[in-house]
């Protein structure tokens, strides 16, 4: 068999740690399986990385941004191979160049193209457990790229579809996944499985649980997940095409403070409008998500719409530009929103189940400012403030956590 196990940064933050996914990896490979490892960078790396960089410059070129931030994951590969070699084991740690995981351009948020295998394949022939730099790709330019907090999963999902692997297991500090985030709501429950589509609306919602794009890459290539503690041996959540539900209305509960709102107000009523402002900021990598247009009034029309919080600045200077060809009167904004959203594929077949979560927040006094629905997810935009007691009244709401 072949496995692809990826850990996170918290599980390799220190020696011990270190040793420990080390020791579990090699328990693995004694079996007689094939191993290939990706990790995060250790503990809070990417963070003090970060923050080094905006202390010589707060506007810092993307490119150097990923040539800095890609060092943090090259550290904890190394310090993995020598750890195993220290156990007895041959290993060899890889970098994305040295796989050669070809990648999009784009800084900061990188997609992959394609992957080699070649070189892990021949190590995995030699025997040896292969340690892979989760995270980061190269470009066309030679550049190394990242791929966007939580990227070592898409990494750990695109490695596992290249080698045709038999399980990928994703090693996080929670034993799985739970109806809601258990720092957060203290009766939530952990699912023995969850489906690709519920769990890409729950990650896309805000759960931080998995990358998004590596459940996207999942479904697409039938790659099976395991979502597992590296703190512990429990069985995990599987996550898969179809999954039993417990007759479960809804699966989970996300809540994410990510989020600004923008207004555009005072448009032009007329066909093609919208098409520009979303098109120019589609074009400039602005990712929209929820969108309210009012009622055309007086020949003009206002648009809500909520980005990222780092795509906030970014945002308002294309709107500001394009502002008169836009129609634009006004321009407002406001960061101190959280979405809120329930996910379940129950919801196609059941009704009220909309009215349930309004009834939920109402009950507590949270106000909803916009919402956004497709056939397993209903999203709403909240004050900020609010987030966690709306995640516990919906999470209550709905009786998660007594099934």
């Amino acid at each position: 068999m072949l496995i692809v196990k990826k850990f996170g940064g918290s599980s390799v933050a220190n020696k011990e740690r270190i040793f420990r996914v080390a020791e579990r990896c090699i328990e693995e490979y004694k079996k007689g399986n094939d191993v290939v490892v990706v990790l995060s960078a250790m503990g809070d790396t990417t963070d003090e990385l970060l923050a080094k960089a905006a202390d010589i410059n707060p506007n810092a070129p993307k490119r150097e941004l990923d040539m800095l931030l890609t060092t943090g994951e090259q550290v904890s590969v190394s310090l993995m191979a020598m750890a195993m070699h220290a156990l007895g084991v041959s290993a060899v740690s890889l970098n994305a160049y040295q796989v050669m995981m070809h990648s999009t351009s784009r800084y900061g948020n990188a997609r992959f193209k394609r992957i080699d295998s070649e070189r892990i394949r021949h190590e995995l022939d030699s025997r040896k457990i292969v340690i892979v730099t989760g995270f980061q790709g190269v470009n066309k330019y030679d550049d190394y790229t990242t791929l966007g907090r939580g990227g070592s999963d898409t990494t750990a999902v695109a490695l596992a579809a290249a080698l045709r692997a038999d399980a990928c297991e994703i090693y996080t500090d929670v034993d799985g996944v739970y109806t809601a985030d258990p720092r957060v709501v203290k009766n939530a429950r952990k699912l023995k499985e969850i489906t690709y589509d519920e769990m890409l609306e729950l990650a896309t919602s805000g759960a931080k649980v998995l990358h998004n794009r590596s459940v996207e890459m999942a479904k697409k290539y039938g790659v099976q997940l395991v979502v597992r503690s590296s703190l512990n041996l429990e069985e995990g959540t599987t996550v898969k095409e179809v999954a039993k539900m417990e007759k479960m209305l809804i699966s989970g509960v996300a809540g994410d403070k990510n989020t600004a709102r923008i207004s555009v107000l005072g448009v032009s009523d007329q066909p093609g409008v919208a098409f520009k402002i979303f098109h120019t900021l589609a074009k400039n990598n602005i990712n929209v998500d929820i969108i309210l247009q009012s009622v055309g009034r007086e020949g003009t029309k206002d648009i809500s719409f909520t980005v990222s919080q780092e795509d906030l600045k970014p945002a308002l200077a294309i709107l500001e530009e394009y502002q008169e060809p836009m129609t634009i009167r006004e321009i407002k904004w406001e960061d101190t929103v959280a979405k809120i959203s329930i996910v379940g594929a129950g919801m196609m077949s059941n009704p009220g189940v909309a009215a349930k979560l309004f009834e939920s927040l109402y009950n507590n006094g949270i106000n909803i400012n916009m919402i956004s629905t497709s056939e397993i997810r209903i999203t709403v935009l909240i004050d900020e403030k609010e987030i966690d007691k709306a995640m516990q009244a919906v999470h209550d709401g709905f009786g998660l956590g007594d099934v």
